[in-house]
C-alpha cells in the first residue's frame, strides 16, 4: 500500500497543477493583421496614427516589430478586447515591453486595463479602467511608474516612487497582483519594487487615528530646557550697539547754518555684548513630548479582495506624446508568475544585447563620419584663405598697374604753356 501511495501522489501532483491561463498575448508578428483586433477610438479626430515597425535598431528585424507611435504632438488611443474574466483568487500578471527610441521628453508608455463594459469607438482619458500601469516621462521631474487601482470608482495612485528607464532600449515592465493583497513590479524582469496593496495605495481608511477625546494635559510641560532662575544679568551688561566714533572731529568747513548741527559718525561699540539670555538648565518637571494616544478608526473595514476585479476584458494604449517614435511590443495578460518570466526571457531577454549592439555600431559610424567630415572640412579651409590671398593679391597689382598708368599719362599731356 505504502508503494502505491508513493506512486499515486506525484500524479495527483501533476493532475492538480493548472496549466496557466494566458488571457492576452501579442506580438505583432502578422504585418497588418493588428488591425483586426485592435480598434481606434473615434473620440476625437486627430488621434495619432501607430503603425508596425521595429524601429531604427533592434535585435531582430521581424521579431522585433511593434506598435510604434508615428505623429508628433498627439493623443494615441487604441485597444484590443479579449474574453472577460476574473482574477478573483488568482494571480494576475500585465507584461510588455517599451522602447523610446527616439529618446522621448514628454510622454506615456503605459497600458490600461478596462472591463467589458468600455465602449472601444468612445475610449477616452476620462474612461473608467481597472489597472494602468507603464511608464511615464515629462521633463526630468517626471520619470515614473505608474501602478494605478480603481477601487470603488477612485484612481489610486501607488504611494512609492518608482523610477522608471529613459534611455533608448527596449525594457520589459511587468505588474504581479497576487491574490494574498500583494504585489511586485518588476523592470528587465528585476524585482523594483514590491509590497502590501493596503499599505501602499489609500484603498482603505487608516487602522488607527488619533482618540478625539484624548488632549494634553494643562500641566504637560514639553520643555527639556529651562532658564535658570537664579541667574540674573550683570550690571554692566546694557552697552549700547553703536557709540560715536571718538577720534572723530569736525570739519574746518563745517556750516552750521547751512549743514546743520555736526554730529560725529558712530562705530560698533567694543564693550557691547548683544542681548542677555539667562543660561539654561535641565527642566525638574520635563515629562517628554506628549503622544497623541490612537484608537480603533472606527470607519476602518478590512478587504481581503483589494486585488479582485470581477470583469477583465480589455487592454488599451491611451496616451499623449510630444515626440513619436515609442515602440509596444510582448504584450501578455496571464495568471503564472513563471510563464510570464519565462516569455521574457525567450522574447525580450534574447534580443536586448543584439538591440544595444546595433545601436552602439550605429553611433560608431556616425561618430567616424563626424570625423571625417570635421577633417575634410579643415583641409579645404587653408586652400580657401589662399584663394583669397591670391584674389587680394590680383586686386592690388591692378590697383597698382591703374596707379602707374595714371602718372603715364599725366607724364605724356603737354602742359598749356608748351602748347
Amino acid at each position: 500500500m505504502a508503494r502505491v501511495a508513493l506512486l499515486v501522489l506525484p500524479l495527483l501532483a501533476a493532475l492538480c497543477a493548472a496549466d496557466p491561463t494566458i488571457h492576452f498575448t501579442e506580438d505583432f508578428a502578422d504585418g497588418d493583421g493588428w488591425t483586426q483586433r485592435w480598434v481606434e477610438s473615434k473620440h476625437k479626430s486627430d488621434y495619432g496614427q501607430f503603425k508596425i515597425s521595429a524601429g531604427k535598431f533592434y535585435g531582430d528585424a521581424e521579431q522585433d516589430k511593434g506598435l510604434q507611435t508615428s505623429q508628433d504632438a498627439r493623443f494615441y488611443a487604441q485597444s484590443a478586447r479579449f474574453n472577460s474574466f476574473s482574477n478573483k483568487g488568482k494571480t494576475l500578471v500585465v507584461q510588455f515591453t517599451v522602447k523610446h527610441e527616439q529618446n522621448i521628453d514628454c510622454g506615456g508608455g503605459y497600458v490600461k486595463i478596462f472591463p467589458s463594459t468600455l465602449d472601444q469607438a468612445d475610449m477616452h482619458g476620462e474612461s473608467e479602467y481597472n489597472i494602468m500601469f507603464g511608464p511615464d516621462i515629462c521633463g526630468p521631474p517626471t520619470k515614473k511608474v505608474h501602478v494605478i487601482f480603481n477601487y470603488k470608482g477612485k484612481n489610486l495612485q501607488i504611494n512609492k516612487d518608482i523610477r522608471c528607464k529613459d534611455d533608448v532600449y527596449t525594457h520589459l515592465y511587468t505588474l504581479i497582483v497576487r491574490p494574498d493583497n500583494t504585489y511586485e513590479v518588476k523592470i528587465d524582469n528585476s524585482k523594483v519594487e514590491s509590497g502590501s496593496l493596503e499599505d501602499d495605495w489609500d484603498f482603505l481608511p487608516p487602522k488607527k487615528i488619533k482618540d478625539p477625546e484624548a488632549k494634553k494635559p494643562d500641566d504637560w510641560d514639553e520643555r527639556p530646557k529651562i532658564d535658570d532662575p537664579e541667574d540674573s544679568k550683570p550690571e554692566d551688561w546694557d552697552k549700547p550697539e553703536h557709540i560715536p566714533d571718538p577720534d572723530a572731529v569736525k570739519p574746518e568747513d563745517w556750516d552750521e547754518e547751512m549743514d546743520g548741527e555736526w554730529e560725529p559718525p558712530v562705530i560698533q561699540n567694543p564693550e557691547y555684548k548683544g542681548e542677555w539670555k539667562p543660561r539654561q538648565i535641565d527642566n525638574p518637571d520635563y515629562k517628554g513630548k506628549w503622544v497623541h494616544p490612537e484608537i480603533d478608526n472606527p470607519e476602518y473595514t478590512p478587504d481581503p479582495n483589494l486585488y479582485a476585479y470581477d470583469d477583465i476584458s480589455v487592454i488599451g494604449f491611451d496616451l499623449w506624446q510630444v515626440k513619436s517614435g515609442t515602440i509596444f511590443d510582448n504584450i501578455l495578460i496571464i495568471d503564472d508568475e513563471k510563464h510570464a518570466e519565462d516569455y521574457a526571457a525567450k522574447t525580450w531577454g534574447v534580443r536586448k544585447d543584439a538591440e544595444k549592439k546595433m545601436r552602439e555600431q550605429q553611433d560608431e559610424e556616425e561618430r567616424k563620419k563626424q570625423e571625417e567630415e570635421d577633417k575634410k572640412r579643415k583641409e579645404e579651409e587653408p586652400q580657401e584663405e589662399e584663394a583669397d590671398d591670391e584674389d587680394d593679391d590680383d586686386e592690388e597689382g591692378k590697383e597698382e598697374e591703374k596707379e602707374e598708368d595714371d602718372d603715364d599719362e599725366e607724364e605724356e599731356t603737354p602742359l598749356k604753356d608748351e602748347l
